[in-house]
């Protein structure tokens, strides 16, 4: 059977590890070319040979979102190595948790760098390989915390409800290219970066016990998700943001 991403290249960042990874490994299995970004190259690397080991074509690249060189020289490489993007998942992102009068300056910056400035950075960067086909596909991860709020989350909520707004705008600038463009907002799932939650029994059970259905998310629930998104049966689907939260914001 055809493979519904076959002949896409789908770039992921922050796609090492976590959500980025389930995303990843999704869109392989349904055809797709990859071209995987983050820090870490020994995690990119283990990632990409699970990958591999599919049968799928994965390249990887490093690179941190929050650096405009580092963005600029990605472009070229990909473009250099793949040709073109069809498909930009915007995953990379990082959670700094205290209340806002502990947070410097720095790390502030630090969470809005990456999380929403890196994701214009990307976009402006890669949105030129994507035009002019008909076809393409931005998955912005927004979180569940671009609609409620947590205590201590101060950074993270600024930079995902800054990240929602982009993807609204941006899905109507690049709608008359056929380029969809959708926010994805995970409620709490079993990740490494939600480890400090996951490994606290109190606080664990506490967000356990703010999910109706009763559970944390799995990675490959998020994978699923991103992938009906990249296919054709989604491409009336943009300028919107799907929460996949067990429940939790419908409270």
């Amino acid at each position: 059977m055809t493979k519904p991403l076959e002949n896409r290249v789908a770039l992921v960042t922050g796609a090492s590890r976590g959500l980025g990874k389930a995303i990843a490994l999704a869109l392989a299995g349904a055809g797709a070319r990859l071209a995987m970004v983050a820090r870490d190259i020994q995690q990119l690397q283990t990632a990409a040979e699970e990958i591999r080991a599919t049968g799928a074509e994965a390249e990887i690249f490093v690179a941190d979102v929050s650096r405009e060189s580092d963005i600029e020289q990605l472009a070229a490489q990909v473009k250099s190595r793949l040709g073109r993007v069809d498909i930009l998942v915007n995953n990379a992102g990082i959670n700094i948790r205290k209340p806002l009068v502990e947070f410097t300056a720095d790390e502030w910056r630090q969470v809005l760098d990456t999380n929403l400035t890196g994701v214009f950075l990307m976009c402006r960067a890669f949105i030129p390989l994507m035009r002019g086909r008909g076809y393409g596909r931005i998955l912005n991860l927004t979180s569940m915390m671009s609609h409620v709020a947590l205590p201590g989350r101060t950074a993270y909520c600024a930079s995902k409800a800054g990240l929602l707004g982009l993807t609204r705008a941006l899905a109507l600038e690049l709608a008359p290219e056929g380029i969809t463009v959708v926010g994805i907002s995970p409620g709490p799932v079993a990740t490494e970066m939600n480890a400090p939650l996951l490994n606290d029994p109190a606080t664990y059970q506490q967000f356990t016990s703010n999910i109706p259905l009763g559970r944390w998310g799995k990675p490959e629930e998020i994978g699923r998700l991103a992938l009906y998104l990249c296919s054709e049966e989604a491409a009336f689907i943009t300028g919107v943001d799907i929460v996949i939260d067990g429940g939790w914001s419908a409270r």
